[in-house]
C-alpha cells in the first residue's frame, strides 16, 4: 500500500535539490596578466638610407685615418671622426689590399732592363739620402760643439 501523502513532498524535494545541485561555473585562476590593449599604431620613421661610398671617397677617407694614426690620434678616435664604422673601416682597408695586390699582378714582372734601371734609381736615391743625412749630423756636431766651447 502506497501511501499518497510521500508523493506530494517528492517533486518539491527534487526541485530543491535542483537549486542546490545546480552546477556553478569554475573560476579560471588568472595566472598570467592580461594583455594591454594594443597601442594605435604610429608611423614608423623610415630607416636611415645606405650611404654608398665612391672609391674616390673611400680611399680619402683611408688616407685621412692613416695620416690622423701617423699624427699621434688613436685608431678608433679616427675612424669615428672620419664618420665611418669599423667594420667598415677593416672592410674597406681589405678591399684596398687586394685590388693593390691586383693591380701589382697585373702589370707582372720586371723585364731584366727595367728592373736594372729600377735598381741604379734606387741606388741613386740612397746616394742622395746619405749625403742628406751627413750634413745634417755635420751641423749637429758643429752646433754642439759651439754651444760646449770646444771650437
Amino acid at each position: 500500500m502506497v501511501d499518497e501523502s510521500n508523493a506530494g513532498p517528492v517533486s518539491p524535494a527534487v526541485v530543491v535539490d535542483a537549486e542546490v545541485k545546480a552546477p556553478t561555473a569554475k573560476k579560471r585562476s588568472s595566472s598570467r596578466p592580461r594583455k594591454a590593449p594594443p597601442e594605435p599604431a604610429q608611423p614608423k620613421m623610415p630607416a636611415a638610407k645606405r650611404r654608398g661610398y665612391s672609391e674616390q671617397e673611400r680611399s680619402e677617407k683611408l688616407r685621412l685615418i692613416e695620416t690622423q694614426v701617423s699624427e699621434g690620434n688613436i685608431l678608433k678616435d679616427a675612424i669615428k671622426s672620419a664618420g665611418i664604422s669599423e667594420q667598415t673601416y677593416y672592410l674597406w682597408k681589405g678591399a684596398a689590399k687586394s685590388s693593390a695586390r691586383k693591380n701589382i699582378e697585373r702589370t707582372g714582372p720586371l723585364s731584366a732592363g727595367d728592373e736594372f734601371a729600377e735598381l741604379v734609381q734606387l741606388e741613386e736615391e740612397n746616394q742622395r739620402l746619405r749625403k742628406q743625412l751627413a750634413e745634417k749630423l755635420r751641423t749637429e756636431n758643429a752646433e754642439l760643439r759651439k754651444r760646449l766651447g770646444l771650437d
